[in-house]
């Protein structure tokens, strides 16, 4: 009776060791999965900056370009 005793207690210490490690190693994983989705969201409004700003900078010189064309300001080619 005691050893049977004995033997569910080990056997119970054992799976309760067993659940813990996987439990961490699960939770270790699910840590680099937050990493990498948060690592993949600033890579995405990075680049949304960085065109948003091109963008910004083709349509000023346009508009600049525009302006000196209606307006006749641009400078005059010399001979």
């Amino acid at each position: 009776m005691i050893a049977a005793r004995r033997k569910w207690i080990v056997l119970s210490i054992q799976s309760i060791c067993r659940y813990l490690a996987v439990s961490g190693l699960g939770m270790l994983v699910s840590g680099c999965a937050v990493v990498a989705v948060a690592d993949a969201a600033v890579t995405v409004v990075a680049t949304t900056v960085k065109v948003g700003a091109t963008v910004v900078g083709v349509t000023a010189d346009v508009v600049a370009a525009g302006a000196s064309a209606v307006t006749g300001s641009g400078e005059e080619k010399k001979k």
